[in-house]
């Protein structure tokens, strides 16, 4: 007899060939259903019925081997502490119960099968030790080989499941790409991945059913529907739950959901015919995504139909207040707005950003130590967003500022606040570079069809061109580009999910638009560079007014993913300042520059100004280096014996000093400035440096400082009364160079002068400092940043 293993996947079967003979020997037991007595021949003779009974038996044999051949059915999902959708702690559904995967002899191969398996294009990297966190219940597969080729884990060899001698802390994580496979046919899980802000997430959708809602956007309410096989099915609604839609409206970027007319969906429901999906979905509505839920029985069957007793799911998001679709209007000036707890800082794109909360006035950040996605969402809900895409570590969005106020936060995912959560009050040994930043879901609002960049090298830049409404129809054409600047790019550069604004252009004559495009149907715009879409700016409407025209004098952007964020050290300001009484002979070159107040004009060479003296360090926080606009040939060159340099900006810096009730009294600025890379952060290397004609600019993770004996470093209050004042120092105040961040570019102190002496104290940068706090400072409740 020979023994002959077939093996695929994960089964084994060993089939037993034996001769059968006039010997007489017994066959086995599982031939005997066929033939009966003819399989037991009494004697030596071949019982005539033998040989098709071998047959029929044989055959039945081949047939149990190949269906144990078949791969055993199996679903994925990625669970765990996880800081985005697609990575986390591997677990596979099997014989009614999930169970985990051990780490044992797993390979990049594998999670390239687990990845695929799920819908990704591929594997990113693959993590032992339960990085994810320890599992529950089974450990179904253990030291699983793959070849990278299988359709599914279950292919793959291993021990069999169930069998392993593996713990819970041998849980093995994947980390898949994030690119989706082309019309991947989800059956195991439901998937979901916001690109573009697009209504559809891969194969799941909400989908307006009655009219009015129809014209709505964003669209909060209708039909949960799954796209399968190049269809769209319902969802059956007899095991569905309010878990449900509060994960179905966290991906489409709603913070929750409410109940809806049911009557009235139930008529719709009865007058067409419904094509239900195969599969229920079982969600504990802390999900951040719907592909993390697990799939439920299929829905019962009744007659013809498989959704006999219920109807079409239904889901009906309550959307955040920036993205209501009626705003409500009233007396919003008469009453101040409640000072929020937390905010998002130097985010590219609406609904991301680093995160900052608010404790005892003054505004920190978060550690990131054990950050992952459910405490991300709690964020993302409690700010109007939906669930969140990314859960960010280590400074991604950049570094803030001022204390670290929270380490450690463990969310249950239901919290209306971050401040809920558990969290560690020592931030001991967390730095700025640890800070935490999320990417929330947001509604899908359209804004991006109506705007388009035409003529550019690539789809970053180009002529600005948006659809406006001209006798009774929509048209192409472009923008006015008067007083067109950073702040208007800025908002041109978000709403087409492209980044920051890394330049605006005043002429376009090297980008050929579309032809049919060049009428200007926008003019006067001014933007505060927040809105959301250039139309939310204050502009001119119908009544266009363009001396220049479009054409070549249309506006233009270029955009990029990251920019700069510079920051003013407020305590070295506060920790040098002094006053100096200096003679006219000696600030010739300082008053050549307009570094003196206007009351030096004329002044004899004896005649002595009172200066008020300081340092300033200003730190590139952002994720670009800071260079100046002015390209090297339009530099100035300054040949002054205590400095010769090129100076690449005209005005780089305003020092002012004001009265308790605002009006200024004295001023002064950097007429224009050497930037270079003074200092580093520990393993950053300078890059920049003004001597002998160098480039220009701050490094991130830099800083550049001009000390307190430098010409011009200094403001003149010869002509000042003793009294108390408000000091400000604003950087880049003329926006000529795009930033992540404008709000921290101002300084102010509380200034006390008593005729001989100066006091500066309360230093702080614009918005670290809540709305009480900020209100020790009269006159000055706004940064004087002008947006006009």
């Amino acid at each position: 007899m020979t023994k002959r293993t077939v093996r695929r996947g994960v089964s084994r079967v060993s089939v037993s060939h034996a001769h059968f003979s006039s010997e007489g020997l017994r066959p086995p037991a599982p031939l005997r259903p066929f033939c009966g007595e003819a399989l037991d021949p009494p004697s030596a003779m071949p019982n005539p019925c033998f040989a098709p009974c071998i047959l029929a038996a044989l055959l039945f044999l081949w047939a149990q081997v190949q269906a144990q051949n078949q791969p055993v059915k199996i679903q994925l999902r990625l669970a765990g502490s996880k800081r985005k959708h697609n990575e986390g702690r591997v677990e596979v559904y099997y014989n009614g119960e999930w169970g985990t995967v051990c780490d044992d002899d797993f390979s990049i191969h594998a999670a390239t099968v687990v990845c695929r398996e799920l819908g990704y294009v591929e594997a990113v990297s693959w993590t032992p030790s339960a990085k994810y966190g320890q599992g529950e219940g089974r450990i179904w597969l253990d030291n699983v080989h793959c070849t990278g080729r299988e359709a599914t884990l279950a292919e793959c060899s291993s021990n069999g499941f169930g069998v392993s001698d593996c713990k819970h802390s041998e849980d093995v994580g994947v980390v898949c790409s994030t690119r989706r496979i082309p019309g991947f046919r989800f059956t195991g899980a439901l998937a979901n991945s916001v690109e573009n802000l697009n209504i559809q997430v891969e194969d799941v959708r909400v989908r307006a059913i009655l009219s009015w809602q129809r014209k709505r956007i964003p669209v909060t309410e209708g039909f949960v529907e799954v796209k399968e096989g190049g269809r769209w099915r319902q969802i059956c609604n007899e095991a569905w739950t309010p878990t449900n839609s509060r994960v179905i409206c966290g991906m489409f970027g709603f913070p929750g959901e409410k109940k809806y007319n049911m009557k009235v969906y139930r008529m719709v429901a009865m007058r067409r015919k419904n094509k239900y999906w195969d599969h229920s979905v079982n969600c504990t509505g802390n999900e951040a995504h719907v592909s993390n839920c697990r799939l439920g029985p299929p829905p019962t069957k009744k007659g013809n139909s498989t959704c006999g007793l219920g109807m079409p799911v239904v889901v009906s998001c309550v959307p955040g207040k920036a993205f209501a679709p009626t705003p409500v209007t009233g007396f919003r000036k008469a009453y101040r707005q409640e000072q929020p707890l937390v905010r998002l800082k130097a985010g590219a794109v609406i609904g991301e950003g680093r995160v900052e909360v608010l404790k005892n006035g003054e505004w920190g950040t978060i550690c990131d130590d054990n950050w992952d996605l459910r405490s991300a969402t709690v964020v993302c809900r409690e700010l109007g967003f939906g669930s969140a895409k990314e859960a960010l570590t280590g400074g991604r969005l950049g570094q803030g500022m001022g204390p670290v106020h929270m380490n450690e936060v463990e969310c249950s995912g239901f919290e209306k606040s971050i401040t809920e959560c558990y969290f560690n009050q020592n931030s001991l040994g967390c730095s700025h570079e640890e800070d935490a930043a999320v990417k929330c879901n947001v509604p899908a609002m359209r804004f991006q069809e109506r705007v388009r960049l035409g003529g550019g090298r690539n789809p970053y830049e180009g002529r600005v061109e948006v659809l406006a409404e001209r006798n009774g129809s929509l048209v192409w054409g472009t923008v006015c580009s008067d007083g067109w600047g950073t702040l208007e790019a800025m908002v041109v550069c978000r709403q087409l999910g492209l980044g920051f604004a890394s330049h605006a252009f005043q002429e376009t004559w090297y980008w050929q638009g579309d032809a049919s495009a060049d009428d200007v149907v926008m003019s006067g715009v001014r933007c505060s560079g927040t809105e959301m879409s250039l139309s939310h700016c204050l502009h001119h409407g119908k009544f266009i007014q363009c001396p220049k025209g479009g054409g070549r004098f249309a506006a233009g952007v270029s955009c990029s993913g990251t920019a700069p964020d510079l920051v003013l050290n407020a305590q070295l300001v506060e920790h040098t300042t002094y006053l100096e009484d200096r003679p006219m002979f000696m600030l010739q070159c300082a008053h050549e520059e307009n570094c003196l107040s206007s009351s030096a004009q004329g002044a004899p060479a004896s005649a002595y100004r009172r200066l008020l003296r300081f340092s300033s360090q200003i730190h590139n926080n952002g994720q670009a280096d800071f260079r100046p606009k002015a390209s090297h040939h339009s530099w100035i060159w300054h040949d002054i014996s205590t400095h010769r340099h090129y100076h690449s900006m005209e005005v780089f810096t305003h020092y002012d000093l004001f009265s308790l009730n605002g009006s200024k009294v004295a001023e002064g600025h950097k007429a224009s400035f050497c930037l270079e890379d003074t200092e580093c952060d520990e393993g950053i290397e300078k890059r920049y440096a003004c001597a002998n004609f160098g480039a220009q600019g701050i490094t991130v993770g830099c800083w550049d400082t001009y000390r307190h004996d430098i010409d011009c470093q200094w403001v003149d209050i010869t002509d000042v009364k003793p009294g108390d004042y408000i000091f400000q120092v604003i950087i880049n105040p003329n926006y000529e160079v795009a930033e992540s961040d404008y709000s921290n570019n101002i300084m102010k102190c509380r200034c006390r002068y008593d005729g001989y002496r100066i006091w500066m104290y309360n230093c702080h940068i614009g918005g670290s400092l809540g709305f009480e706090t900020e209100d020790t400072f009269p006159g000055l409740l706004h940064n004087q940043l002008s947006y006009s």
